[in-house]
């Protein structure tokens, strides 16, 4: 069994913004950075960096849906709920348990997902409120994800210049899209791009995350968005943006230029983005 110490230490670098855009008066979307281990766990900024080794590290999206304000508050209760949870699992990378996670992530996300249809069934200002969810896990060597929704997951490996795609819209036209029968500027127009087919809270009574993980190398980047990132900007764009995108601190950020970039291209949506990059 490989202990976390075998697998070496990697430098993080992230940066993340979230913008209401133009059109919205108040923003539904949410993101967060947590370090931890199996004892505490300490929120991070919108930028910096740190070294692993004896930490785990945890990077969310969240696009809210809902009445009134109750999407604004589902998505926030997503993020802030994996405060508690994550710290509860570090257990398994700690033994360098490779399998196992699938059923961590399915658990973190069925936890959120309970939480959200009894707060909408206890609070009349709560009502149906929905969220997507997009979940980063860097333990030594792997990242591990969970989602749910229309936010994004991309990856864009060290001297690669493309991304991929890792997580799959929760949409009929994003099934049209993975599948070659319709192109990506067809399902930017498509009328029923943003009717999500699972989603967590609602009236949803079972969700089932997809989950996966990649065996990360320094120089990899890795970009989380919600839907109105991908509004404004097509994969060709995100992929430039992300590649050549240098982290030069407040206002100056990989996650900054996506967000001014997208919300001059379009801005009809809230907008967030999250960039990691393994050193």
């Amino acid at each position: 069994m490989t202990s976390r110490q075998e697998l070496g230490t990697v430098r993080l670098r992230w940066s993340g913004r979230t913008d209401r855009g133009r059109v919205r008066q108040n923003n539904e979307d949410a993101f967060l950075g947590l370090r931890f281990d199996a004892f505490e766990v300490h929120h991070l900024g919108a930028i910096g960096e740190t070294t692993t080794g004896h930490h785990d590290f945890a990077f969310a999206v969240s696009d809210g849906m809902g009445g009134a304000n109750a999407g604004e508050h589902a998505s926030g209760i997503a993020v802030q709920k994996l405060m508690t949870l994550l710290p509860k699992s570090y257990h398994q990378s700690a033994m360098g348990l490779e399998s196992g996670f699938s059923d961590v992530m399915e658990e973190l996300f069925e936890q959120i997902h309970r939480a959200l249809v009894f707060l909408g069934r206890s609070y009349e200002e709560c009502s149906g409120m929905e969220t997507t969810l997009s979940v980063c896990w860097f333990t030594p060597g792997w990242m591990y994800f969970g989602h749910v929704g229309d936010s994004r997951i991309y990856y864009l490996p060290s001297g690669a210049t493309g991304l991929r795609q890792l997580s799959h819209d929760d949409t009929h036209v994003g099934w049209l899209l993975r599948n070659g029968k319709i192109t990506e500027r067809a399902a930017r127009s498509h009328p029923r791009r943003k009717v999500l087919q699972k989603a967590l809270g609602g009236s949803n009574q079972f969700v089932t995350p997809q989950v996966g993980a990649v065996g990360f190398e320094r120089g990899d980047r890795f970009l989380l968005c919600t839907d109105g990132v991908v509004e404004g900007l097509f994969d060709e764009q995100l992929a430039e943006l992300v590649r050549t995108a240098t982290f030069d601190g407040p206002g100056a950020g990989p996650a900054d230029r996506l967000i001014r970039e997208a919300c001059e291209r379009d801005g009809r949506d809230n907008l967030t983005a999250l960039v990691i990059e393994v050193d």
